[in-house]
């Protein structure tokens, strides 16, 4: 077995996912996991500290994502076009295999309270994220926590309908779901 993989975040990530469908979340193992992969259990611990980590995996390089494209935003923007500029940023990250993966995982989740309140616990962390960069540009706090919501529903409504085969870029879908969240949000008086 070579000891290095490139792929092997995501021969984790599909081993896991296969397991959880066939066993159920609770009954697989790590090791099970790192032999379905093809892999070691210590690789599998060089990627993930526990197999709850493998539904999360990249949530702090979406975090990461978001803040780069905020930072990156023109000075002249106001807080929800910088959230637009980290949604592009983030989505453009997204792959063909995140696509594919997406339902799946949400699927497992779905049968575990415990995965569901971590899950929204990722959340919470990506929207600090989203907040600390805003808050880094100047931006106020209550302006910056709305604005990191807005961004965390947008991208999470556009990665489910892009996840189940709607549009071809996940991008545009996440834009135009912000927008539709901003006018939301004026009409609320």
């Amino acid at each position: 077995m070579p000891r290095w993989e490139p792929d092997a975040r995501e021969r984790f990530v599909a081993a896991a996912l296969q397991l959880f469908s066939e066993q159920g979340y609770d009954e697989t193992t790590v090791a099970q996991i790192a032999d379905r992969a093809g892999l070691t259990r210590s690789t599998f611990h060089r990627h993930f500290s526990d197999k709850r980590e493998v539904l999360a995996a990249g949530q702090e390089t979406l975090s990461r994502l978001f803040a780069e494209g905020i930072a990156a935003a023109p000075g002249t923007a106001t807080p929800l076009e910088a959230v637009s500029a980290g949604l592009v940023r983030a989505s453009g990250a997204m792959t063909s295999f995140n696509r594919e993966i997406g339902p799946r995982i949400e699927a497992v989740i779905a049968t575990s309270a415990e995965l569901q309140e971590r899950a929204l616990l990722k959340k919470v962390g990506m929207a600090a994220a989203i907040a600390d960069a805003l808050r880094a540009r100047g931006v106020a706090e209550a302006v910056a926590s709305t604005a990191a919501e807005l961004g965390v529903l947008a991208f999470k409504e556009a990665f489910a309908a892009w996840s189940e085969g709607e549009g071809d870029e996940l991008a545009p879908m996440a834009v135009a779901a912000l927008d539709r969240y901003r006018e939301a949000a004026a009409s609320l008086g």
